[in-house]
């Protein structure tokens, strides 16, 4: 079975995504980034810089700090002071150990005091299930950076702070529907008294080390199948891709931070660095498709920010 993915054009730019870094304190097995202890990569001050004086540029509504763990970049907090200042929303996609690990005792209090979104990545919450993905001792070392948010009023009712959770399929299928799989989230997480906004559910990409379990188990082809059959053309149109920009550590940008991972650039045309365009040059543009788009598009959709339908 082949699908066709139609043209897909930009709207106005709403988003910006900035991949601080492929550094992480984590080595998950479906990391799209392949991101993890020993990866280098992180943005200089320079490139933050430069990006700030494009933002300065445009009427973003919000910036959206991903990695690795962006909170290893060493300014990161810097940039956060920097987008606050300017009103702008700021989201941080936290993996949650991170609140634990050494020297990052305060970072909580810091993403409170400034009223960083939080979506942290929680794929499961099943114990067994999550540390398949994530590894040994990582499901209770995030509910200790959950309960460390909590306490500062994170996900809590009648607070301004958000707290939303992310959850991916743990192998090859799509996600559940989301509003009765967030209320099992909730009655499971509560059992630990830990309390969240919403729960985000997001499609496993075919790429990077997701694709090479599927290849490793033999399973890639019955996926990509999968996926084409759950194609729904509905979703094409609430494409992340039509209002975010992907940002790399170099400052080089992409339609997404999947064909950011592919090394395909925006519009599949040359590498474009964020010193050398304006927001309004990718009005109306085209974008990047590839056969792993399709895990935007099938059952519910998908993009970071959840379900599209």
């Amino acid at each position: 079975m082949r699908v066709n993915i139609p043209e897909i054009r930009r709207l106005g730019l709403e988003t910006l995504q900035i991949n601080l870094g492929y550094k992480c304190n984590q080595a998950c097995v479906h990391c799209h980034v392949n991101a993890g202890p020993k990866r280098t990569e992180q943005m200089s001050l320079r490139t933050i810089k430069q990006i700030l004086s494009f933002i300065d540029k445009t009427s973003l509504k919000a910036v959206d700090l991903t990695g690795g763990a962006p909170e290893l970049n060493p300014y990161f907090r810097t940039l956060v002071r920097e987008l606050k200042e300017r009103e702008l929303e700021v989201i941080d996609r936290c993996n949650l150990t991170i609140l634990t690990e050494q020297n990052f005792g305060d970072l909580g209090i810091f993403l409170a005091e400034n009223a960083v979104k939080i979506i942290a990545s929680m794929p499961c919450y099943s114990k067994k299930n999550l540390e398949l993905q994530r590894g040994r001792g990582i499901f209770d070392r995030s509910l200790v950076g959950l309960k460390i948010l909590n306490s500062l009023g994170y996900g809590l009712r009648d607070s301004n702070l958000i707290l939303d959770l992310v959850y991916n399929p743990s192998g090859a299928e799509l996600p559940p529907d989301s509003a009765k799989l967030e209320r099992l989230y909730k009655k499971e997480m509560a059992k630990y008294d830990i309390f969240f906004n919403k729960l985000l559910t997001i499609t496993n990409m075919p790429i990077n080390r997701f694709r090479s379990q599927l290849k490793r188990e033999g399973k890639l082809d019955d996926y990509l199948s999968l996926l084409r059959r759950g194609f729904n053309m509905n979703n094409v149109k609430h494409a992340m891709c039509r209002t975010i920009l992907s940002i790399d550590w170099q400052g080089f940008i992409y339609d997404c931070d999947f064909n950011q991972m592919m090394a395909i650039p925006a519009g599949d045309k040359r590498s474009l660095h964020i010193s050398e365009v304006s927001a309004l040059d990718f009005d109306g543009a085209p974008v990047a498709v590839r056969q792993h788009c399709l895990g935007c598009f099938a059952g519910k959709g998908s993009s970071c920010s959840g379900s599209l339908t």
